[in-house]
Order: C-alpha cells, then sequence, then structure tokens
C-alpha cells in the first residue's frame, strides 16, 4: 500500500495542469511540456507498479478518483498492462479510450507485435478508425504490420497494406525491405524481387532478406548467385546472411561451396551466433562430415543450448548415436536444460543401441520439464518399440491424446518390427477406423508386415489403396516394398509389372527384383537383370551381391558365383559378410567340393556362425560325407557348448545317415546342458470373417 498511497499525493494534477499552462511565457514551451506531463500521476506508474497486481490496484485507484479517463493515463495503462503480458487487459482499456490519438494506437499495436499476437495485429490495423489516424506515412505502424502479413501468410492483407503503402508516401528502406519479405515469405518471389530491384539504396538487411526469401522458395542458386551480386555491391554481409547461405548448400548437398563460406566466415572476423553455428553444423553433419561439425563446436568459445542440441542431432542422425549419448550426459554442460528436439534425438540414439536404461531416464527427465508434445511422445514410442519393449510402447501410445500419423507410424511400425505382424495389421484397421489418413510410410511398415506372413489377400487390397491414395507415383519405396511383397509370396509376374512400371528406382529395388528371381530358382534371370542394373550406372553394393551369389547358389551355377564374388572383393572393393561367405560355401557344397568348402571356411577372417555351417552340413548329407560334416561341427560344439543350434544341426546330420541312436544321444546331451530347441512353426492364410487370421502350426520336435 506504500506505493498505492504515492499516488495520493498527486491526487490534486488537475491543478498543476492549469498551473502549468498559466507560466510566464519566458519560459521553453518544451520545458513547461516535461513539466506538464512528469506532474501527472501516470508518469511515475511504471515505478511504482512492480506486479500486475500493484496495477490493478492503481488502476482502480484511478477509476475510484475519476482520473482514467485522460487519455495520457488511458495510454500508460495500456502499455503497462501490455508490459506484464496482460495483452487482453491492455485491449479492454484501450477500447474504452473515446478518442485515441495516434500515440494510442501504435502503443496497442505494439504489444500485440511484442507478445506474437500477429493475428490481432492485422485485425487491429484493419479498424476504420486507426486507418483515419494514418493520414500520413508512418513506418513503424507499417512495418509491424507487414511483419504480421509476413508470419500469417496472408498475402491479400499484405497486398493492401501495399497499395496505402502507395498511396500515402514515398517509403523508406524498412518499409521496402518488409514488403520484400512479405512477398517472399508468401510465396510469391518474383514479386519479391521485383520490389528488391527498386529499392535505390539497398542495406545488408535487404539483401539479406532476398537471400533469405529465394531459400526459403528453394530458389537456391539464385540465392547464391544474388550474394555474388551483394558482394559486387560492395556490402558485407552478416551472420544471417552467411548463415542462409550455408543452408542453402546443406541443401544442395554442395559441401565445398559450404566449406568456402566457412572460410569466409573466419577470414572476416565474423562472431558465431546461434543460427551461423546451426547452420554449419547441419552442413558438416548432412554431408557426411561429422568429424568436421565435431571440430566446430568444439572450438565454441561459448556452447548454448541451440549448438548444444545441433550437434547432440547431428551425431544421431549420422549413425554416431554413442557420441550423442555421450554428448548428451557429458558434465560440461549440465547447466543446459533440453528440449523436446535435444530430448527427442537422444531418445533416437538410445532406440539405435539399444540402451533402454537412459532412454527410460530420458523419459523420466522429459515428465519433469513438462515435454508433452508430439515429437517426444513419438520418439518415445520408437524407442520403447526398438528397445523391445512394445508393451511400454503401447502405454506411451494410448496416453497421447491428439494421435497424429507420425505416432500411429510409429507404433504400427514398433508392433511390425518386433513380430507382432498382425496386431500391426490390426492397428492399421482401427486407424484408418479413426479417420486418419495413412502416408507412405504407414504403407510401408504394413505391407511389409504382409510381406513377413505372407498376407497376399491382405497385401493386395494395400496395392488398391496405394493406387487409390496416389502413393505409387510419389514415393519410390512404397513401389519397392509392393514389389517386395510379391516376391516372398512368389508371384514374381506382378513384381516384375510393378518393377516395369516404377519410374524411380533405387539399389533396393534393382535388390528385390533380382532377389526375386533368385528365389524363383531363375538365376539367368537375376544375372540378366544384374547386367541391366549395371548400364544404368548403378553401382551394386553388399545386398546386391548377397542376393546374386544366393541366386548362383541355388541354380547350382559355380562358375559365375565365383567370378562374382571376386568381382564384389576386387572390382568394389566391398568387404565379405557372414552372408557372403555362407553363399560361398553353399554354393562350393551343392556342387560337391566339399573339401574345397571346408578349406574356405578355415580361411574366413571371422568366426562361422550356425548359417554358414548349416550350408555345409546340407551338402554333406546331400553327398553322404557324414565324416566332414561330424568334424565341423564337433570343432563348433567346443567352442560353443551353450548354443543349442549346433546340436540340433549334429542331430540332423545323424539322422540323415540312419543313425538315429547317436542323433537321439545328442538331444540328450543337449537337454542334459539345460538347453531347448525352439519349436518351429508354419502358418498358412484362412478364409474366415475376420481381416486377418493365422493358423500357426507349432512343431515341438
Amino acid at each position: 500500500m506504500k506505493r498505492v498511497s504515492v499516488l495520493h499525493r498527486h491526487f490534486q494534477w488537475r491543478n498543476l495542469t492549469v498551473t502549468a499552462l498559466q507560466r510566464p511565457p519566458e519560459i521553453d514551451p518544451t520545458i513547461a511540456s516535461i513539466r506538464l506531463i512528469s506532474s501527472n500521476p501516470c508518469f511515475s506508474l511504471r515505478g511504482i507498479c512492480k506486479t500486475v497486481s500493484s496495477l490493478r490496484k492503481v488502476h482502480a485507484l484511478l477509476v475510484v478518483h475519476g482520473l482514467s479517463e485522460d487519455i495520457f493515463c488511458e495510454t500508460k495503462l495500456v502499455s503497462l498492462y501490455g508490459s506484464f503480458g496482460h495483452v487482453e487487459c491492455a485491449r479492454s482499456v484501450f477500447d474504452r479510450i473515446p478518442n485515441p490519438d495516434l500515440y494510442s494506437w501504435k502503443v496497442m499495436i505494439r504489444w500485440y507485435f511484442l507478445n506474437d499476437s500477429y493475428s490481432e495485429i492485422v485485425q487491429f490495423y484493419s479498424t476504420t478508425r486507426l486507418r483515419k489516424c494514418l493520414n500520413e506515412y508512418d513506418n513503424v505502424v507499417f512495418s509491424i504490420v507487414l511483419k504480421a502479413c509476413s508470419e500469417l501468410r496472408e498475402i491479400d492483407e499484405g497486398r493492401k497494406l501495399h497499395c496505402r503503402i502507395v498511396k500515402v508516401g514515398s517509403p523508406d528502406s524498412f518499409v521496402l525491405t518488409g514488403l520484400v519479405d512479405m512477398y517472399a515469405k508468401c510465396r510469391e518471389i518474383e514479386d519479391s524481387r521485383h520490389l528488391f530491384d527498386e529499392i535505390p539504396e539497398r542495406n545488408v538487411v535487404c539483401w539479406t532478406s532476398m537471400i533469405v526469401g529465394y531459400i526459403q522458395n528453394d530458389c537456391l542458386k539464385e540465392g547464391l548467385l544474388l550474394f555474388n551480386k551483394m558482394r559486387e555491391g560492395l556490402v558485407e554481409g552478416n551472420q544471417y546472411t552467411l548463415g542462409s547461405l550455408v543452408t542453402a548448400c546443406t541443401k544442395l548437398g554442395a559441401l565445398h561451396q559450404g566449406k568456402w563460406f566457412h572460410g569466409y566466415v573466419i577470414k572476416s572476423g565474423f562472431d558465431l551466433n546461434s543460427f551461423l553455428v546451426t547452420s554449419l553444423l547441419d552442413l558438416y553433419s548432412k554431408c557426411g562430415e561429422i568429424r568436421d561439425a565435431s571440430s566446430v563446436f568444439y572450438e565454441l568459445s561459448t556452447i548454448d543450448l541451440v549448438s548444444w542440441t545441433a550437434m547432440i542431432v547431428g551425431y544421431a542422425q549420422r549413425g554416431h548415436p554413442k557420441e550423442a549419448l555421450k554428448l548428451f550426459t557429458d558434465k560440461r554442460w549440465i547447466c543446459l536444460l533440453p528440449n523436446t528436439i535435444t530430448t527427442s534425438s537422444v531418445l533416437s540414439a538410445c532406440a539405435q543401441t539399444g540402451y533402454l536404461t537412459m532412454g527410460r531416464s530420458v523419459h523420466g527427465l522429459g515428465i519433469k520439464l513438462g515435454l508433452k508434445d508430439a515429437t517426444f511422445e513419438n520418439a518415445l514410442i520408437d524407442m520403447y518399440a526398438k528397445c523391445h519393449m512394445i508393451g511400454d510402447a503401447w502405454c506411451v501410445f494410448e496416453t497421447v491424446f491428439d494421435k497424429d500419423v507420425i505416432a500411429w507410424n510409429s507404433i504400427i511400425s514398433g508392433y511390425s518390427q518386433n513380430g507382432y505382424t498382425y496386431e500391426a495389421l490390426e492397428l492399421f484397421n482401427r486407424m484408418r477406423l479413426e479417420s486418419v489418413s495413412p502416408d507412405a510410410v504407414t504403407l510401408v511398415s504394413v505391407l511389409s508386415a504382409c510381406a513377413s506372413v505372407g498376407g497376399y489377400r491382405a497385401g493386395i487390397s494395400l496395392h488398391g489403396y496405394c493406387m487409390k491414395a496416389g502413393l505409387l507415383s510419389g514415393s519410390v519405396y512404397v513401389g519397392t516394398v509392393l514389389l517386395n511383397f510379391y516376391a516372398k509370396c512368389g508371384d514374381a509376374e506382378c513384381a516384375r509389372l510393378m518393377f516395369d512400371e516404377m519410374e524411380e528406382k533405387n539399389s533396393i529395388t534393382w535388390s528385390a527384383m533380382i532377389g526375386c528371381y533368385g528365389i524363383q530358382g531363375d538365376c539367368s534371370r537375376s544375372l540378366e537383370l544384374f547386367g541391366d542394373m549395371l548400364k544404368e550406372k548403378l553401382e551394386p553394393n553388399e545386398v546386391i551381391f548377397t542376393t546374386i551369389l544366393s541366386a548362383c547358389s541355388h541354380s547350382g551355377m559355380l562358375g559365375e558365383g565365383l567370378r562374382y564374388f571376386n568381382t564384389m572383393c576386387k572390382v568394389y572393393n566391398i568387404v565379405p559378410s557372414m552372408k557372403h561367405y555362407a553363399c560361398m560355401v553353399d554354393l562350393l557344397a551343392r556342387a560337391g567340393r566339399l573339401e574345397e568348402a571346408l578349406d574356405f571356411i578355415e580361411k574366413i577372417p571371422i568366426q562361422p556362425d550356425v548359417s554358414l555351417l548349416g550350408a555345409f552340413l546340407h551338402g554333406c548329407r546331400l553327398h553322404s560325407r557324414l565324416d566332414l560334416g561330424e568334424v565341423v561341427v564337433r570343432r563348433m560344439l567346443e567352442l560353443h557348448p551353450d548354443k543349442a543350434c549346433y546340436y540340433v544341426l549334429m542331430s540332423n546330420l545323424y539322422a540323415s545317415e540312419g543313425k538315429w541312436g547317436d542323433a537321439n544321444q545328442v538331444m540328450e546331451l543337449m537337454k542334459q546342458r539345460g538347453l531347448a530347441k525352439l519349436p518351429g512353426w508354419s502358418q498358412v492364410e484362412m478364409e474366415t470373417g475376420d481381416d486377418f487370421s493365422p493358423l500357426v502350426v507349432a512343431s515341438h520336435s
């Protein structure tokens, strides 16, 4: 009440006003005006009112004593309410002013602007009374309204304002730059450039607005060319100019040009602000130069939340999840509180590494920090699913209030990847029942689920949906997964039709089609297609060579298989994986060259696994070479006595030769050691009333 009581000493301010007006004429009018204003009790309100509560008390006193009807006092109240963030209260006070002057209008519109209330700015400017006050040019009001139109992408209101600006008078560079920015953000880039060319004296802000406009409208090369013209005009860019140009290089994949801009920044002595640092980190990360990104980060004198988050995102997105987690847990930046982007990237790193404990900790931290937006929730679903905690993923999904397509994609993909294929398909049905439109990512997950269980009828229905929704023409991934679906269901003809109809094909597409022929035993067509791929100047990867070697193995084409294996190693410098070695062993074993296959196994630089030994033993059974098979399996049992798969291999080997006593003895030994064989199972598609009804038959042998 002490602050409020100060006001009582000023309640005779009207008498003071009269006295001030009757002062001798020799006093300077400006000084008289200052004394007049300072004598008003509202002049000191900002010092009196430190909180909105105290402001309301003072406001009430002014109303009670009839002092709130003075335009100066009312305008001051509008300003004070706005400064406390109570814009609605400020507007309420403003609306009670009978005849607001231009200053009152500008105070109100300023607080709308400072509180990002862009819609209110446009509506407020449209008021007839304000326009009457703007009989002459006012660059402050025009600049604020142009900014609001830019943020709202209100091109119609922006054009009206442009007409008003032309009508009122010659605009200055600030307003013209605002017009350039407004047209660019409303995607009218030609109009933006036309206005830019008419500005007689362009400063760095004007040049930067036009360059940013080009880059935001994906006219990347035009933005880079404009920078050259800017330098020719002897105008030096700033951090925002350079940051935007680095972003253009990132989108173009122009690493060399981006490095030039980085050098220009260093040479020109620019301070690295958050925007420029983030742009550089993004450039190096997305162009695969994660070491350079790391160097930029650790050379910063001051690391803030933006740069810290950008580096974590770079690590997580470029396949360095452990580095992302290490940076996140580094005690040097313990004072930085992560935001949604930070935590989502860390959760992605946890998902990639299977680090469930850290993922749970980040979940708890997100709850503590009040992070509840869709990005964080979707990252949680994905993390739990990839850490094989599908129950926890489902719990998070159920708590999401507004489930968008990304949330649905995350949970459907999670169920599919964890082997819950039919649950994934049922979720897809539920998604459509809740009127959420599936996108390309949804269809990729669901079609992959259909392919894994041979759900032919469901897959055909989804193919029809893709065609109806226009998803085939816009996504190479949907076309590829459909091709793979038909291939796995044994329909090579439909798979080839899909392949031929696809306008864009990537290495996965070619691999799926080559593999389809290989599974069908048509190695000649696989090799023919491989030749067509090479003619398209596509370089084969390790997956395609696995497919080719497997096709040669199934078809017994030993010479071709050896030639392609050597080509892979010597021409394309691909390091063979276990799958490649297993294909070669299978190829040699099927051809009866078992001694050569055994010599090959002993020379490979990695420890053989069960798939490779299974291929060798299959050849031993085909050619009745129990002696060789027994030597290999016994050796593996010595190395891995706790793995049931090798006991099963040895038992099957004895059984194939009719040695049932030895086969049973091996199985008994396996049971004594507490090991068990996983039951085999088969499934067939049934004609039932349900959409997805699997029949699973398990073998407990």
